[in-house]
């Protein structure tokens, strides 16, 4: 069930997307405060970590590599981190600074496979943490689920490289058993299950980027 707006009001997670014009900025499906809920909304179905929901209402402040729009400047980091608490806030900008370019193609790489996460704004590379990577997966798949789910020309344009980046980000089967070592992002079982669910309708013909790497 989608939390309401209602249930985070005393939230200062909630108060600040307001504060910054996230409640009148349009977006798929209405506003830009109602995606950020709903994705929020989707991760707290799956049973995500508690610091990964809140850094979900605040997912979008610093722009993505597929959104140009800014609500904070990356100077202003220490404001949001006083709103959200900094794990929180260190995750908000880690999903910002991705360059999917250069990162999608090895965050699900298995086996002690090299992994190469790109800093857009800074351009530094480095390996991300196991934990890192299952935060990034969540947020990630959550985000492009429900734009897929409230705009259908995203999900013509897209279905197909979204469905082949959740497959390779999914987890082992139910019931396989745990992962050895770093295998992969590694969403939870729930995740998993809602996003094949929901792929089910992605994998329609259709004309997805030339990139393969959704927007």
């Amino acid at each position: 069930m989608m939390h309401s707006d209602d249930q985070h009001t005393d939230s200062p997670a909630m108060a600040l997307p307001k504060e910054v014009g996230a409640e009148t900025t349009k977006h798929s499906g209405g506003t830009l405060l109602t995606h950020l809920l709903r994705v929020e909304a989707l991760l707290a179905s799956w049973g995500a970590r508690p610091v990964l929901r809140t850094a979900a209402l605040c997912h979008a402040f610093y722009g993505t590599d597929g959104l140009p729009l800014v609500l904070l400047e990356l100077s202003e980091r220490d404001r949001l981190a006083e709103a959200i608490g900094r794990e929180a806030e260190e995750l908000v900008y880690f999903y910002a600074s991705c360059d999917r370019k250069a990162s999608y193609p090895t965050l699900a790489a298995q086996d002690g496979a090299a992994v190469t996460f790109r800093d857009r704004f800074t351009g530094a590379e480095f390996t991300p943490s196991p934990q890192q990577r299952r935060d990034f997966a969540e947020l990630t798949v959550a985000n492009e689920l429900d734009l897929a789910k409230v705009n259908e020309s995203f999900r013509e344009r897209n279905g197909a490289a979204l469905l082949g980046l959740f497959t390779r980000w999914a987890p082992s089967p139910v019931g396989a058993g745990p992962p050895r070592g770093d295998r992969g992002p590694r969403l939870t079982a729930s995740a998993q299950a809602a996003s094949m669910a929901v792929s089910a309708s992605l994998a329609a013909p259709s004309s997805s980027s030339s990139s393969g790497m959704p927007p």
